[in-house]
């Protein structure tokens, strides 16, 4: 994991760049990199060219010596500037042996190859270069920056889901400029966009031209049958109606999908740890993280692993219901439990730095990254740059609570289709930026691009929260089926009963009630009447809906002042977590805008 910036289009009508007017740019852009060092605190690198400048701000989980960056092909002719993991490298390795020279250990190096095989079999055949099956190879999560000197032409691309964030934006001169965060293109750039998820742009041969200063539209690279219910709906079975197995297959296939996942993804040459709030989610990662963690994988577990010892983190208000939790699953799996706690002053002094390392003023958001911020500083502290996470599991099989309330298997499904579109605006984007804000890398197994497809390819009726008879075991509130019971099952010999049945918590929620609740108090008081009144004039651009929301909009406004930065940030109404669509399932929610799980009357066990 690390952080870019990459400026291209330096020239105008194709003639060379002027000397002076290149040095200066080549200041601006080492600028605009500092302001994402804590991404990548161990290298720092420039390449400067004629018509692109790359700047990287590395943290090395990889091949730490000799894999800084940018990175340059073997015959210098290509330059890439990456941010992420390529969990297959080996495989893809292996299959340009005695075709291209690696330079290097990175993982990311792969992506030269990769780019270099595109466009000849593109000139072989006639045909623009098929970007979307060279990027379908990459297993992993990215966002890169390629430039081809030879050709003047760049490739952009960013991860199916978009857990590694990316920006791109355009200055007065028409520049195109694409960074790893919001911040490093704020007050430089005109206007500022997130690069959509799943999706690559190149301004080569074949692309077409865009109203943006020529450069090509971007292009959707991921697609998956299983967005549309229909491919899904006939899928084989687990359980009957009655909530009875009767296809064990199925949730073996969950189990082993997921331990595959797991495994791949403890590529590693420095020590790393597991995220364990004492949840469903993370305490199946951390489980099966320390089923692996005894050997190195890199050498297909040949060699016995440079940390054998796994360490799992969990933070919390002090007697908060994730630290006791946490503790007892720790206890179970075996790991060298840290519990860090946190006090409500200490969160709330904390929220400024929060929301500029975030750079969102979701109310959700906010709330649950800054005890995730606060952790983070601790794991760093004790040498950890890398901890696997339980992040996309609830978008995966429905664990919200609000999820209770679908109406059929065919609004459940659609509705984990529209959270897995949104996960880059929230889930990933707070886990991502909390952890880098002081260099730690996170990494989420249940989003594993083949593990998705497994997850979501399952038929929605195993997720639905089923009404059970009267006495049958794992009944959540209100008698239905507890939410994630098919990948409860699978897990359930991993993890001690009370772990693995307890119903879900959202993170905001577990690290301590009184947590949220403070929030909306103080900010109640902190935001006047009729300072709310007046929010439409003072935010034109995504008016907030509450005071909490507006007390963030504040801090946020005076840290990325442009409306270009504004719109960066979702906002849209829901319950405990839902998208808007999902709140007719529902009348009583039907003026409800509150993200907390305790929203949930008759499903959470503490609901308000």
């Amino acid at each position: 994991m690390c952080g870019f910036v990459g400026a291209f289009d330096l020239s105008s009508g194709g003639a060379p760049i002027a000397e002076g007017l290149k040095e200066e740019l080549r200041s601006q852009v080492l600028e605009m990199s500092k302001k994402i060092r804590h991404r990548g605190p161990d290298w720092s690198g420039v390449y400067t060219g004629d018509n692109a400048i790359l700047s990287h701000e590395r943290l090395s989980i990889v091949d730490p010596l000799s894999g800084k960056q940018p990175l340059v092909s073997d015959d210098e002719k290509i330059i890439l500037a990456a941010n992420g993991e390529i969990y297959n490298h080996k495989t893809l390795r292996a299959e340009f042996s005695g075709k291209y020279n690696f330079r290097t250990g990175s993982d990311c190096e792969v992506i030269i190859p990769l780019y270099k095989e595109c466009l000849v079999q593109a000139k072989a055949s006639g045909t623009a270069p098929d970007f979307s099956k060279m990027i379908e190879k990459l297993s992993g999560i990215f966002a890169f920056a390629l430039y081809d000197s030879q050709l003047d032409a760049y490739l952009i691309a960013r991860d199916e889901i978009g857990v590694i964030p990316l920006y791109q934006g355009w200055d007065k001169a028409g520049r195109y400029y694409v960074a790893s965060e919001l911040k490093a293109l704020e007050g430089e750039c005109q206007t500022i966009e997130e690069f959509p998820n799943g999706s690559y742009l190149y301004n080569g041969v074949g692309a077409s031209a865009d109203s943006n200063a020529g450069a090509s539209k971007p292009v959707k690279w991921y697609h998956r049958d299983w967005e549309s219910y229909e491919a899904v709906k006939n899928a084989p079975k687990a359980t009957d109606e009655k909530g009875e197995i009767i296809n064990p297959t199925v949730i073996e296939k969950v189990r082993n999908g997921l331990e595959n996942a797991v495994k791949a993804q403890l590529m590693s040459d420095v020590p790393y740890g597991v995220l364990l709030s004492g949840g469903l989610d993370s305490s199946i990662i951390a489980a099966i993280t320390q089923k692996f963690s005894k050997k190195r994988i890199e050498t297909d577990s040949k060699e016995a692993a440079w940390w054998p010892q796994l360490h799992s983190f969990a933070v919390g208000l002090e007697g908060s219901p994730d630290l006791i939790a946490a503790q007892k699953a720790a206890d179970y799996i075996g790991t060298v439990h840290h519990e860090v706690h946190f006090t409500i002053q200490e969160a709330l002094d904390a929220l400024p730095d929060v929301i500029y390392h975030i750079e969102t003023y979701d109310i959700t958001t906010v709330r649950a990254s800054t005890p995730m911020y606060l952790l983070a500083r601790v794991i760093k502290s004790m040498g950890i740059k890398m901890v696997l996470s339980g992040e996309g599991s609830d978008e995966l099989f429905g664990g919200y609570l609000y999820f209770h309330k679908a109406p059929n298997p065919q609004e459940f499904h659609e509705e984990l289709v529209r959270k897995m579109s949104k996960l880059h605006l929230y889930d990933c984007l707070r886990a991502n930026k909390s952890l880098m804000a002081w260099g730690v890398e996170g990494r989420v197994p249940f989003l594993d691009k083949d593990f998705i497809d497994i997850a979501m390819g399952l038929n929605p009726s195993d997720k639905m929260n089923i009404r059970l008879d009267e006495g049958v075991e794992h009944r959540g509130n209100g008698g239905q089926r507890i939410e994630k019971w098919i990948l409860r099952k699978a897990f359930e010999d991993l993890l001690p009963e009370n772990i693995a049945w307890r119903q879900k918590e959202q993170f905001s929620d577990g690290v301590g009630y009184n947590w949220i609740d403070t929030l909306k108090k103080m900010t109640e008081e902190k935001v006047s009447d009729a300072e709310f009144a007046r929010r439409e004039n003072r935010f034109p651009v995504n008016p907030p809906k509450t005071k909490e929301e507006y007390y963030y909009r504040e801090i946020y406004s005076r840290l990325f002042p442009s409306d270009s930065a504004a719109k960066c940030v979702p906002h849209e109404a829901g319950v405990a977590c839902s998208t808007a669509k999902a709140l007719e399932w529902d009348a009583a929610w039907k003026n409800m805008d509150e993200p907390s799980g305790r929203a949930i009357s008759g499903v959470h066990d503490k609901a308000y």
